[in-house]
C-alpha cells in the first residue's frame, strides 16, 4: 500500500504538469515549486516568480545547444531573475538563434528531480522552478523526490496480467494478446504470444516500441511498421516466440515531440540532433517493464530480434539472459535512407547497408 500511494502522488503531479498547474516537489524540510516550462505564461509566471530565485531547468543536450559547458548527464539550472514568458519561451522553443545569456549552475538532485518528472509528462524536458513560498504552494498536489526517482521501479515491481485472449493475425492465426496494466495507472503494455513458444528453451523475442505513424500509418520516414510486421512472420516461422510492445513513442519522447523532431528534420537536422535540440539523448527507452514482462510470462532465457547493441546491452543489465540476437532488416526508401544511415553511423545500428533498429 506505501508503494501505492507513491505511485499515485506522482502520477497526480504528473496530470497536474500536463494540465499546465504547478506541483510542488520536496525532499525533506527542502519544497520548490515545479511548472513544466512550456506552461510558463505571464500570468504564471506574474504568480511564481515572488522572490527571485527562480529557474529553468533544462538536460545536458538541450544545454549544448545553447551553448552552455555542461557535464555529460548533467542538468543544467539557468537564473530566470528579470526574464518575461517570451525569454522563457526562447530557451524552452530556440532553435536556430541562441538566446542571450543567463547566470548558470549545474542543477541540484532537487532541481534535477523536478526535470524528470515534467519528462514524464511528454510536454517539452525543461521544468521553471521556483521558491515554495509562492503564494500558491499551499493549494497544489505535492510529491517527493525520492518516489519520483523510484517510480519506475514501483511500477515495474507492480505490473500484472489483466486480461488475455486469442487474436489471430495475417501473420500469425495462433497468436495470444496478454495486456499489462504497467502499475503506473496511466498506460498498458502489451505481449503477443506467437505460436507455441517453449520456455524451456531461449524465446525467440522482439521488443517493439510504439510508433503510431509507422505501425498505423506506414511511415515511409521510419521502417518501425516494417519491421513490427517483419518480426510477427519471423517469430511464427521459427515455430513460436514473443514480440513485447512497449508505449514508448519516439523512443520514449512522446508523438508531440517526435513530430516536433520531425519537423526540425525537415529543417536538416538529423534523427539525433533533432532529439538533442528538444533536450533529448539519443534514446530515452527504459526497459524494465520489458524484463518484468517476460518474467510474468515465465520467460528468462531469450534469443533477441534487433539490430540495436545498446539494446542488447540494457536488456543484460535485467534478470534477463540474452544468448543471441538476431538481425531485422527492412527496406531502405528515399524517406528512411537517411534516417537509417544516421543510426548505424552515430548509434551503431547493425544494419549492414539496410534497415532496421
Amino acid at each position: 500500500m506505501i508503494g501505492n500511494r507513491r505511485r499515485v502522488a506522482v502520477e497526480r503531479a504528473i496530470a497536474e504538469l500536463r494540465a499546465g498547474r504547478p506541483v510542488l516537489l520536496g525532499a525533506g524540510a527542502a519544497d520548490i515549486v515545479v511548472i513544466a516550462a512550456e506552461a510558463v505564461d505571464p500570468k504564471t509566471l506574474a504568480a511564481l516568480a515572488v522572490r527571485g530565485d527562480a529557474a529553468l531547468v533544462v538536460p545536458e543536450p538541450r544545454a549544448r545547444h545553447l551553448g552552455i559547458a555542461v557535464r555529460a548527464g548533467d542538468a543544467v539550472a539557468l537564473s530566470l531573475g528579470g526574464c518575461d514568458a517570451s525569454d522563457i519561451a526562447a530557451f524552452v522553443y530556440g532553435i536556430a538563434a541562441t538566446p542571450r545569456p543567463r547566470p548558470a549552475h549545474p542543477a541540484s538532485p532537487l532541481e534535477s528531480a523536478a526535470l524528470d518528472l515534467v519528462r514524464r509528462t511528454f510536454l517539452l524536458p525543461s521544468a521553471a522552478v521556483f521558491s515554495a513560498e509562492a503564494d500558491v504552494s499551499a493549494a497544489i498536489a505535492r510529491v517527493e523526490a525520492s518516489d519520483v526517482r523510484a517510480y519506475d521501479s514501483i511500477c515495474a515491481r507492480d505490473m500484472r496480467i489483466v486480461s488475455r485472449a486469442r487474436v489471430p493475425l495475417e501473420d500469425s492465426v495462433e497468436t495470444e494478446f496478454v495486456v499489462f496494466n504497467t502499475g503506473d495507472g496511466l498506460r498498458e503494455q502489451v505481449a503477443l504470444k506467437i505460436g507455441r513458444p517453449d520456455p524451456g528453451d531461449p524465446v525467440l523475442t522482439r521488443i517493439h516500441s510504439a510508433c503510431l505513424t509507422g505501425d498505423l500509418f506506414a511511415s515511409l520516414k521510419c521502417d518501425c511498421g516494417e519491421q513490427l510486421r517483419l518480426a510477427v512472420r519471423q517469430i511464427a516461422a521459427a515455430g513460436g516466440g514473443v514480440l513485447l510492445y512497449l508505449d514508448q513513442e519516439g523512443r520514449s519522447i512522446g508523438l508531440s515531440n517526435k513530430i516536433r523532431a520531425y519537423a526540425l528534420q525537415a529543417q536538416g537536422f538529423d534523427t539525433i540532433d533533432s532529439d538533442a535540440i528538444l533536450g533529448y539523448g539519443a534514446d530515452e527507452r527504459r526497459y524494465d517493464l520489458a524484463g518484468r514482462m517476460l518474467e510474468c510470462l515465465g520467460i528468462d532465457k531469450i534469443v533477441l530480434l534487433t539490430n540495436n547493441p545498446s539494446k542488447i546491452e540494457s536488456l543484460g543489465r535485467l534478470p534477463i539472459r540474452v544468448v543471441d540476437h538476431q538481425r531485422l532488416l527492412g527496406a531502405v526508401n528515399p524517406y528512411n535512407c537517411h534516417y537509417l544511415a544516421t543510426k548505424a553511423a552515430r548509434a551503431g545500428h547493425l544494419l549492414n547497408g539496410t534497415a532496421g533498429e
